[in-house]
């Protein structure tokens, strides 16, 4: 008895881990992602080619004729800015979130790092995070210089512009997301590259599918009774509806396929005030939106990367 209690007395007592230490593995992740993100020359072509299209487009209205009474130097400035940010802040989100978890597969070095005492979700965890810095600071960085270009020209806060920028890192997290999914079913960023752009097209397509859906005046709203919906599906099977078939499949992908036209807000920045509010924008809905597909995505992709042989 006094034997063991020796033992007991002179083994080192167990150190109980507190949930921040959970934590601390995926956020040393993070970082790393982070710092080797931006060191990508892609990477950081496009963000340089975006600033350099965004700096330039406050010099086209030298071009434009001085003595015309319109704001259309001004409207011209701020298309280009907005799609600049659109076009070049996409392919930064899609290609990286496309290239981080294959690239380490590729390079051997997520051997290395699940070797040491970080779970699969822990690292899954920190690569994503690490993703979102990267998208992140590349978004302040164009969305502040067109603040700032706007502010020179018209000596006015743009806020409309701060909230562009908020939805719009919600519609890149949505993506990032499914596309980040995608990576981890690849040992190439070619393929979830591709995946990505296609997630993108049909995100900001998707407003043609309601089209076909009340073309075939298929309606169907949440609160109608579910045994109705069955009814009439089967009734359309049975009878080869083609146009009621078509209808309902087109509403079905309108419901599931997030819609990312729901996050752009262009065109009252090109014809609002900059410092107006938002009109017909349910901000803290299209928060909640974005954060439930990007969950979604993310678990998609957890699900994936947990069953893979590694």
């Amino acid at each position: 008895m006094s034997v063991s209690t020796g033992v007991n007395a002179g083994a080192a007592p167990l150190k109980k881990r507190s949930p921040i230490d959970f934590f601390v593995g995926p956020w040393s992740i993070a970082v790393y992602t982070w710092r080797e993100g931006i060191r990508k020359k892609t990477l950081v072509g496009f963000l340089i080619l975006s600033l350099l299209v965004i700096f330039g487009s406050s010099f086209l209205s030298s071009f434009l004729d001085p003595t015309a009474e319109s704001d259309i130097d001004l409207k011209l400035i701020k298309d280009i800015c907005v799609t600049t940010i659109s076009i070049f802040g996409i392919l930064i989100t899609i290609f990286i979130s496309a290239s981080v978890v294959p690239n380490e597969v590729e390079n051997k070095v997520i051997y290395t790092v699940l070797s040491k005492p970080v779970s699969r979700f822990q690292y899954l965890f920190g690569k994503f995070l690490g993703v979102q810095f990267i998208i992140i600071v590349n978004l302040l960085l164009m969305g502040g210089l067109f603040f700032a270009a706007l502010y020179l020209r018209q000596r006015i806060m743009p806020t409309l512009l701060l909230w562009s920028v908020l939805l719009t890192y919600f519609e890149f997290l949505i993506v990032s997301a499914f596309t980040f999914a995608l990576s981890c079913t690849a040992t190439s960023s070619v393929l979830p590259t591709i995946g990505g752009l296609f997630i993108w097209l049909t995100g900001n397509l998707i407003e043609y599918l309601k089209d076909v859906t009340h073309r075939s005046q298929w309606v169907w709203r949440i609160g109608d009774a579910m045994g109705d919906l069955f009814n009439e599906f089967f009734t359309m099977i049975s009878t080869f509806d083609l146009d009621r078939i078509t209808g309902f499949l087109a509403y079905l992908l309108y419901n599931i396929i997030p819609n990312l036209q729901r996050f752009s807000m262009k065109m009252q920045i090109l014809n609002s005030q900059p410092n107006d509010p938002p009109v017909d924008m349910q901000i803290p809905w299209l928060i909640l939106y974005g954060c439930i597909y990007a969950v979604t995505g993310f678990v998609l992709a957890y699900w994936i990367f947990r069953r893979k042989e590694m």
